[in-house]
């Protein structure tokens, strides 16, 4: 009969668990809670609050901020029944954890024999015992300790005094994960002179796996110096590559030094599968290894698990790999839990998933051109690490090899940079358009920024199936044509933009598009600071025209942090793009920009000395005037009697100001025929010649599929020239040959659209009145 406690206690868990993942709210409640205090501490509420509130304010802490992330999509992990199972396991440890200390210890005692049971014959290891620990890193500092204690007998009583008279060493491979050397020098309190980081190899074999005899040599060293080699952390799949070390050469080179050897590694996961690669397999007679079992199964919240071969318990006691209290025991209970529900072939089921989701995508990726693979066994590697690359032809390759010999060392620093940028762009995008694919960027030391594939760390948890890896290559096959067209339209961008003037080349080897382009300021003795801002005004403006127009291209101002400043970033193109006419087209609508700036400039130095004009002569004028009145009509009240019995005509002497001309003309036409007078024709208003014959749905800068070459040069053509011509070649035709009836009405209504708008142009005036003071007003204001 089951315990009510345990029923309770289940069936309360399951009803969280229900309400934490529903994340359907009510459009009141969002609302309230858009005001709330999220993250500000509130005050203890003095008669508490029930299960129910208190679990909504947690669902509200776990996905409040889903609504504000826009940019991307925030994936929880996939929490099934064996998720569940894991979390009743740490609910269960709080509630055993109060029983009677002999019942227990007989019950911690059978959770701990029965797991490490199960993961001894599941992972093929032994003989063996097991430490559960929440840091991953964890196990190896206690079997560091482990080792300490074993080889210097005198330790527990002297202390770090024997360390100091034979100093050890511990060896680490250079590809394993960054930072665990110095945490273990920091957590046992030694210095990093006792950390070892040992290369890989550069010659022969995998760039990824200890140099066996390069470690050979160094030990032989330590030893001949006084030290002594202690222990060795070898990799069963690196953090980065997933390559495995020569586990079987490096469990002998141990023996011959009496050295501890100690594998961790997400392949480690395929011990449980039917078949193993020798190289995996020999892990199994290593002192130690670490085991990740959540992240391998999907299960929340379970320990890792450090499986080890000792035979002193006293030591292992001192170390700190067993305990005397049983409620530390109980970290295995969630594990315990969820093992029993998957059962054994479930467990051996999620791994067989995985690595058949690798085999798939390399299978996939052998087919694709520009995409070069990186993985240690074709047959059964569960991490699949690629990235975009693109060969050169044969031509291409001597001329590359002629540039390379005089300067090697820039070309390759240089194309891998640019390699390395679309990469990093290929990885998140394929990361964002499928993200159940779970795909990140991995920077690697000899092939770059790379794209990594490891269902093993991520399938499980995210729910990764075979579809998904379908999706994957599929867009991959769609970015691939674009980092070509991109990659080979770049040098050709560049040499437009240096040839034409006004543009200036900006060379961004991190961005991954097509390039850089600023617009240069022709600056007329202008100080640094207001260069600089005409500058931003100009690109800014470039970079709003540029995307008012209807293309396929994205500008922008380039990346947040560590771009260059006023610059238009161009992004990825294809390969029907016509660069040509994209420079001109810059350049052009940049030229614009700036003849707009000078003529505004110009328009307000004229105005500003038009107004000073003005007010000089009418300032002239009133002092005419006040002579022609004479003294007596400048008197207070004598002048308004004056001027009711003999009133003073004056014609009104007003002022205009013509913005075309820049000149002052007299208003008094204005007040004799009620309409101002014609001034001269403005000038034609700069535009840019960006017409271009196109095809029906034809977007800007693209080239036409019929007479590509020819359409890819911009036509500067004006629609009157155009007549001109057409009026030429109508001549030309025999007198037996005669225009049609269409074709000469199609030329007389070309005829006359020019015309109308000649006549809309010269029609225009811009003569707009500045200052109008006539002498009537004056004398108005002096009454």
């Amino acid at each position: 009969m089951v315990d009510p406690t345990l029923a309770e206690m289940g069936k309360n868990l399951n009803e969280a668990m229900k309400m934490l993942e529903d994340n359907q709210r009510k459009v009141e409640e969002e609302n309230e809670k858009k005001y709330a205090r999220k993250d500000i501490p509130g005050p203890l509420q003095g008669s508490g609050q029930d299960m129910v509130s208190i679990l909504q304010l947690v669902q509200n802490l776990m996905h409040g901020e889903e609504e504000e992330e826009t940019s991307q999509t925030y994936r929880l992990q996939n929490v099934g029944e064996q998720g569940h199972m894991a979390l009743l396991g740490h609910s269960l440890a709080a509630y055993i954890s109060v029983l009677d200390r002999e019942r227990l210890r007989k019950l911690t005692t059978r959770i701990l024999s029965d797991t490490t049971l199960w993961l001894c014959r599941l992972f093929r290891y032994e003989n063996g015992s097991a430490y559960y620990h929440e840091d991953d890193r964890e196990g190896l500092l206690k079997i560091c300790r482990l080792v300490i204690h074993t080889r210097y007998e005198d330790y527990t009583i002297e202390g770090f005094n024997v360390l100091y008279s034979k100093q050890p060493v511990i060896y680490i491979s250079s590809a394993a994960r960054t930072g665990l050397g110095q945490a273990l020098c920091n957590q046992l309190g030694l210095p990093l002179s006792c950390m070892c980081h040992v290369p890989c190899n550069t010659m022969f074999g995998s760039q990824h796996q200890m140099d066996v005899a390069l470690l050979d040599r160094v030990i032989k060293d330590d030893v001949e110096s006084g030290k002594l080699p202690l222990l060795l952390v070898a990799n069963a799949g690196t953090p980065g590559a997933g390559h495995t070390d020569k586990l079987g050469r490096l469990k002998e080179l141990c023996e011959q030094y009496n050295m501890w050897l100690h594998v961790e590694g997400v392949n480690l996961a395929t011990l449980a599968l039917g078949y193993v690669s020798s190289s995996v397999l020999a892990a199994t007679k290593c002192d130690s290894m670490t085991l990740t079992l959540g992240s391998w199964l999907g299960l929340p919240a379970v320990p890792a698990v450090t499986l080890y071969r000792h035979e002193d318990p006293s030591l292992s006691l001192a170390a700190g790999l067993t305990s005397s209290q049983p409620v530390e025991k109980l970290r295995a209970l969630p594990l315990w839990l969820s093992l029993q529900y998957l059962g054994h072939d479930g467990i051996v089921e999620r791994i067989k998933h995985a690595s058949q989701l690798s085999q798939r995508l390399l299978e996939n990726l052998k087919n694709l051109d520009f995409i070069k693979t990186s993985v240690e066994d074709e047959l059964s590697s569960p991490v699949v690490v690629f990235k975009f690359f693109q060969e050169y032809s044969n031509r291409d390759q001597t001329s590359h090899a002629a540039q390379a010999s005089t300067i090697q060392h820039p070309i390759i620093s240089s194309e891998r940079h640019v390699y390395d940028t679309f990469n990093q762009w290929l990885g998140e995008q394929l990361a964002q358009l499928v993200p159940a694919s779970g795909v990140d960027v991995v920077e690697l030391e000899d092939e770059g920024t790379c794209v990594r594939f490891s269902p093993l760390m991520t399938s499980a948890v995210l729910g990764t199936e075979i579809q998904d890896i379908d999706q994957l290559v599929d867009c991959l096959k769609m970015k691939i044509p674009v980092l070509t067209s991109t990659l080979q339209l770049r040098e050709e961008f560049e040499q437009e933009v240096r040839r034409t003037p006004g543009l200036l080349y900006i060379e961004d080897l991190s961005w991954p598009g097509l390039g850089v382009v600023r617009y240069n300021y022709h600056s007329d003795g202008k100080n640094d600071d207001k260069q600089e801002k005409e500058l931003e005004k100009i690109n800014t403006e470039l970079l709003k025209k540029l995307n008012e127009l209807e293309s396929d291209l994205t500008f922008s101002l380039g990346p947040e942090f560590g771009g260059q400043k006023n610059c238009v970033y161009i992004g990825m193109v294809t390969e029907d793009l016509d660069v040509s006419e994209l420079v001109e087209t810059i350049a052009a609508t940049g030229r614009e920009i700036e003849e707009n700036s000078r003529l505004l400039e110009n328009m307000t130095e004229v105005v500003r000395k038009g107004i000073q004009e003005a007010q000089l002569q009418l300032q002239k004028a009133n002092e005419e005037r006040l002579l022609e009145e004479g003294l007596l009509r400048q008197i207070p009240v004598v002048g308004s009697v004056l001027n009711w019995f003999s009133p003073f005509q004056a014609s009104p002497k007003g002022r205009t100001f013509n913005l075309t001309a820049g000149s002052l003309e007299s208003t008094e036409s204005m007040y004799i025929s009620k309409a101002q007078g014609t001034g001269t024709t403005p000038p034609p208003t700069p535009t840019s010649s960006l017409s271009k014959q196109r095809l029906p749905g034809q977007k800007v800068f693209k080239r036409s599929l019929r007479s590509s070459d020819a359409l890819s040069e911009t036509s500067s053509i004006s629609h009157c020239d155009d007549l001109e011509k057409m009026d030429q070649r109508a001549p030309a035709l025999s007198p037996g040959q005669e225009q049609g009836p269409l074709e000469t009405q199609k030329l007389e209504e070309q005829k006359e659209v020019a015309k109308a708008a000649t006549t809309d142009t010269e029609a225009t005036q811009s003569d707009q009145p500045l200052h109008d003071c006539t002498e009537a007003e004056e004398q108005g204001s002096q009454r």
